[in-house]
């Protein structure tokens, strides 16, 4: 029997077995299960069959496990959303909580505006930082400079299509959603931002935001080296350019304040001597 779910939680998985388990109890809170479809994309896990037992424990009738070999990141989240049925997507991160505020209020702003293509909004962190995250509007020139939209939205499935979903040829894995949310504004898809905490954010070590920070002007190199992404080099390599010019102009002013007030004392000690 088919089931016309409203939205698919695409969770991809490498050796999470103890994470998913909140990932998933954390969905299963959702009151309206009847509309939400859960897909579970495990990369290849080799922790000696343990996140693969964990997985294959659930019997959810709206819970889809998909096991494949290691294939990175993008591959597994395009993988998942291949699979999903719903119109729209959120990507959870096998080691972080979905909220239920996040699934009502994202598929309704998706439901009145054709035209955006991505919901997303705060977080709340835990493990090894526990604080807020706001995230704000939507500033394209902010996101140019670094990515500050999480992996964690609500996304319309037509818009992850027009854009060929995620990159999975990546030289280090952690980027991918700052790459798919600057292809997907300069498509022409428009962002619209929650106020509120959404999901819960897990902050922990050797994660492989971690690892890819490490790699950072390696990923930009390739992520700006795209055909489609250049206007956003154009306008990245002007916003840093006149921060430059910014930094250097008050660099000035402070040596010429300097030069000034050390005036100002020998002028000042001259006359007390007197």
């Amino acid at each position: 029997m088919k089931v016309d779910y409203k939205i698919s939680v695409v969770i991809p998985c490498y050796n999470m077995g103890d994470f998913v388990k909140d990932a998933l109890a954390s969905v299963f809170k959702y009151p309206k299960q009847k509309d939400l479809e859960i897909i579970v994309v495990n990369d290849g896990s080799d922790d000696e069959g343990y996140t693969k037992r964990i997985l294959d424990s659930y019997t959810a009738k709206n819970l889809t496990v998909v096991h494949q070999k290691n294939a990175g990141l993008g591959a597994a989240r395009n993988k998942g959303i291949e699979l999903a049925t719903a119109p729209y997507i959120i990507p959870l991160d096998a080691d972080n909580k979905l909220r239920p505020v996040y699934i009502e209020r994202g598929t309704a702003l998706l439901d009145e505006n054709p035209e955006v293509g991505m919901v997303y909004g705060d977080n709340r962190q835990f493990g090894m930082s526990e604080q807020d995250i706001k995230v704000g509007e939507f500033n394209v020139a902010r996101l140019i400079k670094k990515n500050y939209i999480d992996a964690c939205v609500v996304l319309r499935k037509r818009a992850w299509e027009s854009v060929k979903g995620y990159d999975e040829k990546m030289p280090v894995m952690g980027y991918e959603d700052w790459d798919l949310n600057m292809r997907l504004f300069f498509k022409g898809w428009r962002f619209k931002y929650i106020p509120l905490v959404c999901y819960d954010y897990r902050v922990r070590e050797n994660s492989m935001l971690v690892n890819s920070n490490r790699n950072r002007e390696l990923l930009i190199s390739y992520i700006f080296s795209k055909p489609d992404l250049i206007q956003a080099k154009i306008l990245r390599d002007k916003i840093f350019l006149s921060q430059d010019y910014e930094n250097e102009l008050k660099s000035i002013k402070n040596r010429k304040f300097m030069r000034v007030a050390f005036n100002i004392e020998k002028i000042l000690k001259t006359v007390f001597k007197q």
